[in-house]
């Protein structure tokens, strides 16, 4: 897909971060944009900084764990814009604090984060596809999973973001299989400057987990600010868009850990432990980690 002139894009986790990312990049091809954030503060602050540029853009508080929800959000888009051509499953949360074994680990932490992170891709899937094959113009679906779905030990976000990995690659294949005019993408960042690792702030009361009673953040902060820039992320989103790229590394720096994982695997081995201080060092000697 290479004309974006006026076509529509769904950004969900559209507030900050990558999907705010994203949504600039959406912004400087002319389309309408269609922002879905769960802090309606920060959503309303995204929203006033594209008007504020004459761009055609809609906000709209989602809970994207909720098939409602994202329901809700697909009739809203398709209200103001009509046509869906580009949709962004990007909302994500990691559990914070000191996490106990996963044996160990409260349901509610699992819930949480499965719903956000996986099923919230699934629902944005099940609600958009439909309608975009229907309309028969061209479009794409990108989904943003996280490098950690290649590096074992990072409980609930792993496995969801693990998941996000074969859902997509699912998607591509049946996409394909229909012959429809819809491409497909996954994209699994390395360290990025986001906040996400003060996705607490998030949590639902309802889903308040014993192992972590403070609501602390993950630590990771000062990492995260050091790492790569969203806007650089997204720049490579449309560039795989336009090309037609199914996977995206933004990191060259991680991989080798792809190449620790594969070939455990053909090795019949355990699962390697990820040593983030020699993997750190590498960001000294220059490395895109």
């Amino acid at each position: 897909m290479k004309d974006f002139t006026d076509k529509t894009a769904v950004i969900t986790g559209g507030a900050s971060g990558i999907g705010f990312a994203i949504a600039e990049q959406c912004s400087s091809r002319a389309m309408n944009i269609v922002l879905a954030d769960i802090e309606e503060q920060a959503l309303a602050a995204a929203v006033k900084h594209f008007e504020d540029r004459q761009v055609n853009v809609v906000g709209v508080q989602t809970d994207v764990s909720s098939k409602t929800s994202v329901e809700n959000l697909f009739d809203q888009a398709k209200e103001r814009f009509g046509k869906i051509h580009l949709l962004f499953n990007n909302a994500g949360v990691v559990n914070g604090g000191s996490p106990p074994p996963i044996w160990d680990l409260p349901r509610q932490d699992w819930d949480w984060v499965m719903g956000v992170n996986l099923m919230g891709v699934l629902n944005g899937i099940q609600t958009f596809t439909p309608d975009m094959i229907e309309h028969g113009e061209e479009g794409h679906i990108v989904n943003t999973s996280s490098i950690a779905a290649f590096i074992p030990g990072a409980g609930p976000y792993g496995v969801s973001k693990s998941g996000v990995v074969m859902l997509s690659e699912t998607l591509a294949l049946d996409l394909k299989r229909a012959q429809t005019k819809i491409g497909a993408s996954v994209i699994c960042p390395g360290w990025t400057n986001t906040k996400i690792s003060d996705s607490e702030r998030n949590r639902p009361k309802e889903l308040m987990s014993s192992s972590n009673p403070e609501r602390l953040g993950l630590g990771m902060n000062s990492i995260l600010e050091a790492g790569k820039s969203p806007e650089r992320l997204a720049e490579q989103v449309f560039e795989s868009i336009e090309n037609d790229r199914f996977y995206i590394f933004p990191h060259q720096g991680w991989d080798y850990l792809l190449t620790e994982h594969t070939e455990a695997m053909l090795k019949r081995e355990g699962p390697h432990i990820f040593n983030s201080v020699a993997h750190l060092a590498k960001r000294s000697e220059g490395k895109d980690v």
